[in-house]
């Protein structure tokens, strides 16, 4: 079975006011170390697992835009050595679009990079500026036009919605401009404070308004409604790509004619997340789930690279997976997507029926009217999809 790989680049110019993640600033002096350092990690993996093959690779961070060309084409070609990375495989890249160049996006290109994700978040020089974000609307709209020149065919945009103060009609309107830039990709994610992050402290000290839960519940429809009429297809909770489902439901299993049409712009890396099968993660704070066991790197790219260099794996916050566990979150990660979790499938890995396991808790939820279920698949409703932390909670031991 071939895994997802993941490299995590920590560096960036500025952190965003809403980023919680594991990334870093005025570290970028480190960048030569730490590529070097990702370089022999995959050493220590080819030796203890030399039977690894990987189907994917995504650069997430952080800012993997802040790497040079030559650095992503070595890490790129580590993967196509020692871990089997198909020559046509999906090889996606994070950019900011503050930060990169044609020049530099052609160079990525030959490098291998096929699939860019540009984190465009709004077009709203206000919006933009709460975030945090470096880039303006006129540089994400040349950002999108390099890659275009520079070959790339596969885009995805990320946005923000539910920001504090922010209007529907504004939304709309940077969904409108947008879709104006015809990606093949879009992922709408809504704003979640998290604790210690600048813009929470705002809102909790009164500064801004807290995001209104029901506006953002209205953002989200009336944005899917959009992507619906222009030829987005919603393959996950959070993400779309172009290509119609079967009208009038926008969240549905796309037919066997047209499942390859779609399946070009669906982000396969993440399908492999979704479907809660197993992946490698390099870098400073990268998760990995192998062998019935899951653990992160050391967090800070110094105390990384130290790692690395003594010639170890160090393991933080490792635990293993028990049965019970693994099941909960494949239903929880693949009740996210719009095929759901088909019960051959669940019977195939688990050799359990889901009516047997899950019985009630599903009941439960179909009269609620949060979950579907015939004989072969089980996914959220409509209104499931509003409420789907209250479904996958339900799952997990």
């Amino acid at each position: 079975m071939r895994r997802a790989l993941y490299i995590h680049i920590p560096f960036c110019l500025r952190r965003c006011t809403y980023c919680d993640f594991n990334t870093y600033v005025g570290l970028l002096p480190l960048r030569a170390a730490y590529v070097e350092a990702l370089e022999r990690e995959a050493v220590l993996w080819a030796e203890r697992s030399p039977e690894l093959q990987v189907a994917t690779l995504y650069f997430g961070g952080g800012t993997p835009s802040l790497l040079s060309p030559d650095s992503v084409a070595r890490l790129v070609n580590v993967a196509r050595v020692r871990f089997a990375l198909p020559a046509d495989a999906e090889v996606t890249l994070e950019a900011n679009p503050g930060t990169v160049a044609e020049q530099q996006l052609r160079a990525l290109r030959q490098a291998g990079v096929n699939r860019l994700s540009l984190g465009v978040q709004s077009s709203h020089r206000e919006e933009l500026a709460l975030l945090g974000r470096i880039h303006s609307w006129a540089e994400a709209v040349s950002a999108v036009a390099a890659a275009r020149r520079a070959g790339f065919a596969n885009l995805s945009l990320d946005l923000i919605f539910g920001l504090p103060g922010q209007s529907l009609s504004r939304w709309m309107e940077t969904m409108e401009r947008v879709l104006e830039l015809e990606p093949e990709h879009l992922s709408l994610y809504a704003l979640k404070l998290e604790p210690d992050t600048p813009l929470a402290r705002r809102v909790a000290a009164g500064e801004l308004p807290a995001p209104d839960p029901d506006l953002a519940a209205d953002m989200y429809a009336r944005a899917g409604e959009l992507l619906q009429d222009a030829g987005f297809w919603q393959y996950e909770i959070s993400n779309w790509a172009r290509g119609r489902a079967p009208a009038p439901e926008i969240w549905a299993v796309p037919p066997a004619g047209q499942s390859e049409q779609i399946s070009a712009w669906v982000a396969q890396h993440n399908l492999i997340y979704w479907r809660n099968t197993s992946w490698l993660g390099w870098g400073a704070g990268a998760y990995s789930w192998f062998q019935g066991r899951r653990w992160s790197n050391p967090a800070h790219p110094r105390a990384y690279i130290a790692a690395v260099k003594s010639g170890e794996l160090q393991r933080v916050a490792e635990e293993c997976i028990p049965s019970a566990l693994e099941m909960g979150e494949t239903l929880m990660m693949g009740l996210r997507l719009a095929e759901g979790v088909t019960t051959h499938r669940f019977r195939a890995r688990f050799g359990l029926e889901l009516s047997t396991q899950y019985g009630d808790a599903l009941s439960h939820f179909v009269k609620l009217g949060l979950l579907s279920w015939d004989a072969e698949r089980l996914r959220l409703t409509r209104a499931g999809r509003l409420l789907g932390n209250q479904v996958f909670a339900a799952f997990l031991p």
